[in-house]
């Protein structure tokens, strides 16, 4: 009796530490898994901050130019701008003032 008792000991023993060396080996490829989607994530975020970064800057760059045409909108509303374009388009000049042209 006493030898079949220590053969049964060894075998699980033996049954335990390969139980073991195969739950290490499962969580040492998660653990690799994951670190490999980390790496991805992570560049993937770098890209989104940089597109980020980049429609900030075009939208920044809509705003100055969205002002702009506000700002020649409110021009062309006043008797400056229309002064300007009938000098110019339609060759219009004042009571006493004199043109010059240049001689080709």
């Amino acid at each position: 009796m006493g030898k079949s008792g220590k053969k049964r000991r060894k075998k699980t023993i033996g049954y335990n530490h390969l139980g073991m060396f195969g739950i290490s080996l499962i969580v040492l490829i998660l653990i690799l898994t994951l670190m490999a989607q980390s790496r991805d994530l992570k560049e993937s975020l770098a890209g989104y901050e940089t597109r980020a970064e980049a429609l900030s800057q075009q939208i920044e760059e809509e705003q100055v130019r969205t002002q702009e045409i506000e700002d020649l909108k409110q021009y062309m509303l006043t008797d400056e701008y229309a002064e300007q374009a009938a000098r110019e388009k339609l060759g219009l000049v004042k009571e006493n003032e004199i043109i010059f042209q240049e001689e080709k």
